[in-house]
């Protein structure tokens, strides 16, 4: 009688194997920063891992006829998505969610509009040299930021902006949700999205948005 063969250990565990998915994002838009907490909420319940690039509402709107109050908020939009290039480029990819994450907290939730203050706290707190902040009033980084911003957009037409998500091959604008879902319910969301964005055929699902962001 042989002996039964001995149970795997830990390390010889099959491991779940884990996709990439993209989120492109502009700093001062409110709707991207809500999508960007629920990809954080799906990356803990589903084996998925989120990389944060940067697409450009300033870019977006170039030449459109808009309100006088939309053209200043353009206007002062720039700097941030320039910040965030000039740091991607001097110290890699890696901080570019934590400075994004620093930059959102003071503009969305601590609802500073200040940009050159918010820029400058939230290099400090990412530990980033205080002279990248410089790069909020040069165009030294905006052929980098259009590229980032191209390579998002070109994936879903100039008819949305941001957010844009890509993963597996597909790509969808949103989703817009307020507030970002948490735990399994955030990971419905994303399952639901993936079904959706990867139907052939399939372009839009939409209603009339009765709240605005609900941050918490």
């Amino acid at each position: 009688m042989t002996a039964p063969a001995a149970s795997p250990t830990p390390l010889e565990q099959p491991t779940e194997e884990r996709e990439r998915a993209d989120m492109w994002f502009d700093p001062v838009c409110p709707w991207a920063w809500m999508t960007s907490r629920w990809l954080l909420e799906v990356e803990r319940v589903r084996p998925v891992d989120v990389t944060f690039n940067v697409m450009s509402l300033s870019v977006l709107n170039e030449g459109r006829d808009l309100p006088a109050e939309y053209q200043a908020l353009m206007a002062k939009a720039w700097g941030p998505v320039r910040v965030v290039i000039a740091a991607q480029q001097a110290h890699g990819d890696s901080v570019v969610a934590p400075l994004y994450t620093a930059l959102g907290t003071r503009i969305h939730l601590g609802q500073d509009q200040d940009a050159d203050r918010v820029i400058a706290q939230a290099l400090q707190e990412c530990g980033l040299p205080a002279d990248l902040a410089d790069a909020a009033h040069t165009d030294r980084y905006d052929e980098a930021l259009r590229a980032s911003h191209e390579r998002g957009i070109s994936l879903v037409g100039t008819e949305v902006g941001t957010p844009v998500v890509a993963v597996g091959g597909v790509a969808f604008f949103g989703p817009v949700v307020s507030p970002a879902p948490k735990g399994e319910a955030a990971g419905r969301l994303w399952d639901g999205c993936r079904l959706v964005a990867g139907t052939p055929g399939f372009f839009e699902l939409k209603r009339t948005r009765t709240v605005g962001p609900i941050f918490d």
